[in-house]
């Protein structure tokens, strides 16, 4: 039986206060970015499998033109309990909860990817598997949100789901589904999931103008009910708790939310929010080291800090400046240019980013986004970053991004790609139900509850499905990895690892064939 309580992935985030000292401690090694030669890497494979694992990680009736063919049809009846129809959306991970927070920060995530990157992903000819992989998400949170003031929070738990291990077509495990409202609230949930439409409704403002004209309405409405009747999740969901528990509160996410419905609006009411509650709500105090489902200061801080640009906002630059400062913080303690050494985020033997051992590479993704898109920024703006421990220009900050994604693609120590199914050697035992059992499509037979433990979870095999484009929880603090299906904070994959590479993907694909690559590299 799977040990995943309280630690699983709920982690106390790294952040602080600007004036106190920092709460955590971070000794960044001094070794090279990575122990391997340079070698070229297949961006293009590598952003079309990451894609078709949002389609291994389905939940409900899958589609005509559904490419992942080992998975079928399940969760049929997600929300006949409860009188709603609650079919759709995705599993998290290796089980078969639908959680809220963590799917819509994927939905935003990608969202963002394209946002930042349409024109890469494009070319790449990808567009329409990412806007797919979106409105997958997307779908099921119009259904979620069935009233202003209600938003269907999780479909399942995850104790009773971890009793058993069976494919998602055999589900036997309880699918009680759980909500917030005016009496229960989630303001970090409402917020997160407010956030996700209205960066969705940008992505469908061309194409699909009633779309997105719906996604942004039901992301006023969240945000309104979330900021309204204000507090966290968790306190009215306690069954999350154990999974998904919302450490950094709900401030972050109602900042968050307030600053994409200013991007997809337009309207001052949105960025007054982030401007007035910068202080209260900690988007200006907070200095964070990490980026995730749980904490998004640093997405606020960057997003915020951009805005300095237009000339329509110099009224709020002293606070913009703030939020700018804050942004940079969390860069230079990536690129390990704070002075301090405790500011700074570790990094293992061979140059990847380390905050923790349980799945890290949620944390490594993050960071190479957000570097990604300030790189592009400082670009577009011809500034540089400017760190305790010297000035950064764009190039820098691009090739240490590179850096952590060519490590998840096999630069390291070990020559592991920690993307499944991209190169010769990667994790061929992922912490995955669906993908360790035989298909469905394959056999029909019943596979009961424990039947999966007795006859498929503990096999030295590989898994008989390959879960195409799913990064792994990654290697520990020395690059140690364990390619073993019980080793879940290694071997676990999650949607909101994979979500932010889709754009990354795209945009060094497009340096590479622009040759650019051949300047950033020689940094």
């Amino acid at each position: 039986m799977e040990e995943k309580m309280n630690n699983h992935r709920q982690n106390t985030p790294r952040f602080v206060c600007h004036w106190t000292l920092l709460l955590f401690s971070a000794a960044v090694s001094a070794i090279s970015t990575t122990t391997t030669a340079a070698q070229p890497f297949d961006y293009a494979n590598a952003l079309s499998k990451s894609l078709l694992y949002f389609e291994s990680q389905r939940s409900g009736r899958l589609p005509y033109n559904q490419r992942v063919t080992w998975r079928h049809h399940s969760g049929l009846t997600d929300g006949l309990e409860q009188g709603v129809d609650l079919v759709g959306g995705y599993y998290d991970a290796g089980d078969h909860v639908k959680f809220g927070l963590p799917m819509a920060f994927t939905v935003t995530m990608l969202s963002w990817g394209i946002i930042q990157f349409q024109d890469e992903i494009a070319v790449a000819g990808e567009l329409e598997h990412a806007m797919e992989a979106i409105k997958w998400g997307t779908d099921y949170f119009i259904k979620a949100h069935t009233s202003p003031n209600v938003l269907w929070a999780e479909v399942g738990d995850g104790d009773t789901d971890h009793y058993c291990w069976q494919r998602p077509e055999d589900m036997t495990t309880s699918r009680q589904a759980y909500k917030i409202d005016q009496n229960n609230p989630g303001s970090d949930l409402a917020g997160e999931t407010a956030a996700a439409m209205a960066a969705a409704s940008i992505v469908f403002k061309k194409t699909n103008p009633h779309y997105s004209h719906l996604l942004l309405h039901h992301a006023q409405e969240l945000f309104e009910f979330g900021d309204k009747y204000r507090g966290k999740y968790d306190g009215s969901i306690a069954v999350v708790k154990s999974y998904y528990a919302s450490v950094s509160g709900y401030m972050d996410e109602l900042l968050w939310a307030a600053v994409w419905l200013y991007e997809a609006t337009d309207k001052e009411e949105y960025l007054n929010y982030v401007v007035d509650n910068a202080a209260s709500f900690g988007g200006v105090g907070w200095a964070i080291s990490e980026f995730s489902w749980d904490v998004k200061y640093a997405g606020v801080q960057i997003m915020a800090s951009k805005l300095l640009e237009k000339d329509k906002h110099k009224q709020h630059a002293h606070i913009l400046k703030q939020y700018r400062s804050k942004a940079e913080y969390y860069l230079c303690s990536c690129l390990n240019k704070n002075n301090d050494t405790t500011d700074n985020i570790d990094r293992s033997p061979g140059g990847l980013l380390y905050i923790r051992q349980w799945n890290n590479m949620q944390y490594v993704t993050t960071a190479a986004f957000l570097l990604t898109v300030y790189s592009d920024f400082l670009r577009d703006s011809n500034q540089n970053l400017h760190c305790p421990a010297g000035t950064v220009g764009h190039e820098e900050i691009l090739s240490f991004a590179k850096s952590q994604v060519d490590y998840i693609l096999g630069s390291n120590p070990l020559n592991t790609s920690y993307l499944v199914g991209y190169g010769s050697k990667y994790p061929r035992r992922v912490h995955h139900r669906g993908a360790s059992i035989v298909s469905y499509r394959e056999n029909k037979g019943f596979i009961g509850c424990t039947q999966g433990y007795d006859h498929w979870y503990g096999r030295a095999e590989a898994n008989p499905n390959v879960l195409v484009g799913a990064v792994v929880g990654g290697p520990d603090g020395e690059d140690n990895f364990e390619d073993r299906r019980d080793n879940y904070m290694q071997t676990e994959a999650c949607t909101y690892n994979t979500a932010p590479l889709v754009g990354v993907f795209a945009k060094l694909l497009q340096l590479e064939e622009s040759h650019e690559l051949e300047l950033v590299a020689s940094y």
